[in-house]
């Protein structure tokens, strides 16, 4: 994959990845990130198979990003919590 993709890629999750807590809110949204994701690497000339070729199905990729910000956030906000 090109250098190119792979920084549009890493900077289009940071942007667009946030916290979601329900299972079927980080779905829906990981579907409709990957779609606008596509669209805009289209836009940037970025080939859909140079992402792919890489990082393969880029719905279960985002899916597994908004998974991981939901756990981090929920670490977050229980270690700021006063302890009992």
């Amino acid at each position: 994959m090109s250098e190119h993709a792979i920084e549009f890629l890493r900077g289009w999750i940071g942007e667009k990845v946030h916290c979601q807590h329900s299972p079927a809110k980080i779905e829906k949204q990981a579907e409709t990130l990957a779609k606008e994701c596509c669209a805009k690497a289209a836009e940037e000339g970025i080939l859909l198979e140079d992402i792919q070729e890489e990082v393969g199905d880029i719905q279960e990729l985002i899916a597994s990003r908004l998974e991981e910000v939901a756990e981090e956030s929920e670490q977050q906000t229980t270690s700021d919590k006063p302890s009992e």
